[in-house]
């Protein structure tokens, strides 16, 4: 497995990263299932294992401090924190009091003294950015956190982030975590280049298109169910003309893929891990089958007119469906923003 350097951090990490996401009630609800697939993933050469405290209320961090025991001082590990984890009104967000509480149960799931990478999941306008660096830098300071970094930022809010904690002495993130695949390509526009212009570490998550490149999704095909598509209604909605211009899109791809000899999910993965500005594509594996499928993609080349055909079907720079780019401001959601 190929290292990479993660930003200007000097740390060196696999070129695939382990997503747990489904490991826990989103996805397999067998612990020990799921433990030998991140044991395998471990063997193969990964040593960059992300989660989330939000991924089955918690329930994947602890999956995830029972694989890792033994084994913690090899990994990289990050987590995320952001979103909801119970009722009351501060049990979310950005805010110093939720970040510093939220810190201990994560810590506490995953059976660790320390974070190596703790991530803001997503933007949150109504919070001070410099409120939630600050923080941070606080756990940096204390030995908790190792590194911090953003997922789902817009350009101008990793901007921001970078010129808050270089005049305010925070620290820095030095990664982002966006959603990328040949489906949704909108951060080549902006972040990428962002991104690289700072320095940063590219951690792209849903190379897969939210399992719209698995091969599961196909024209005249049934639509498969899942509590993501429950979830998610605008990305899996099939009457919906932006969905329908990703099943188009979809059999273009399924048919180059073909052509060029590589199975459409390798195909996908290696897509984003050509990309010069990208450090690690995270896989989000549910099964030992679907960890080797992508574990195989490390070592596809992807040649020069296979790119170009890829650009054809899905220009640069655009969304298939822009419900996929994974955050939306505020003031496009609630029309009483937008008027007096």
């Amino acid at each position: 497995m190929e290292l990479r350097t993660l930003g200007r951090t000097g740390l060196e990490v696999s070129s695939l990263c382990l997503g747990t996401m489904m490991f826990g009630a989103w996805g397999e609800p067998d612990h020990d299932e799921s433990i030998r697939v991140i044991h395998r993933a471990l063997d193969a050469g990964i040593n960059f294992v992300d989660t989330a405290d939000v991924y089955s209320a918690g329930e994947s961090e602890e999956i995830v401090g029972k694989a890792l025991k033994g084994r913690r001082d090899e990994i990289v590990l990050a987590t995320k924190v952001h979103g909801r984890m119970g009722e009351g009104p501060n049990r979310f967000g950005n805010t110093r009091r939720w970040i510093l509480m939220e810190v201990e149960n994560s810590l506490r799931r995953l059976g660790t003294d320390w974070i190596d990478l703790y991530q803001i999941h997503r933007p949150e306008p109504g919070t001070d950015i410099d409120e939630t660096l600050g923080a941070l830098t606080d756990l940096v300071r204390a030995g908790k956190v190792r590194y911090i970094g953003s997922s789902t930022f817009q350009p101008s809010q990793i901007v921001e982030a970078q010129w808050v904690a270089e005049r305010r002495g925070r620290e820095r993130f030095v990664s982002e975590q966006p959603p990328y695949s040949m489906l949704v390509r909108g951060i080549e526009a902006e972040v990428l280049p962002v991104c690289e212009r700072y320095g940063m570490g590219v951690i792209p998550w849903s190379p897969l298109g939210g399992s719209w490149l698995s091969g599961r999704y196909r024209k005249g095909g049934s639509t498969p169910g899942g509590m993501r598509a429950q979830r998610l209604p605008q990305r899996y909605d099939m009457s919906r003309p932006e969905n329908q211009r990703k099943l188009d899109a979809v059999e273009e791809l399924s048919l180059l893929a073909e052509e060029a000899g590589i199975p459409l999910p390798r195909l996908a993965i290696a897509f984003v891990l050509r990309h010069p500005t990208v450090t690690s594509p995270i896989i989000g594996p549910r099964t030992m089958e679907q960890l080797e499928d992508a574990l195989a993609a490390a070592d596809v080349e992807l040649s020069a007119d296979v790119l170009d055909r890829i650009d054809e079907i899905v220009p640069p720079g655009t969304n298939v469906n822009p419900a996929d780019g994974g955050w939306s401001p505020p003031s496009l959601a609630d029309a009483s923003l937008r008027r007096r």
